[in-house]
């Protein structure tokens, strides 16, 4: 199983990212998806989440209605469009799967497969 974070940058405030992770190996349809980030010294933090059929979205409140996540079932790939960047996003952020979440889980130890990172930097 292989999941690949790309599309990570550096942004002014205000910009704009495409957050893209491409999945191998398991059978995508059954996994609900998940976005996490972890700035320097802190723990890892919930993003947004998005269950088997794209039809039921969860964000952490400092991102609704700026971020929006997404799944292409053909492409077993997920996304993460992310508008009007704050400094505070700043971070390295992940994508997880798991197939025994319902709809979402909050927590990172709800999933059992983590790409590997892809860092995230807007600038002041």
């Amino acid at each position: 199983v292989q999941l690949q974070a790309s599309g990570g940058g550096l942004v002014q405030t205000g910009g704009s990212l495409r957050l893209s992770c491409a999945t191998s190996g398991l059978p995508f349809l059954n996994y609900v998806m998940a976005w996490f980030r972890q700035a320097p010294g802190k723990e890892r933090e919930f993003v947004a989440a998005l269950n088997r059929s794209g039809t039921r979205k969860n964000y952490r409140d400092s991102v609704q209605g700026r971020f929006t996540i997404s799944r292409e079932n053909a492409k077993s790939t997920v996304y993460l469009q992310m508008n009007s960047l704050k400094p505070e996003d700043t971070a390295v952020y992940f994508c997880a799967a798991d197939s025994t979440i319902t709809h979402y889980n909050r927590s990172p130890d709800g999933y059992s497969y983590w790409g590997q990172g892809t860092l995230v930097t807007v600038s002041s």
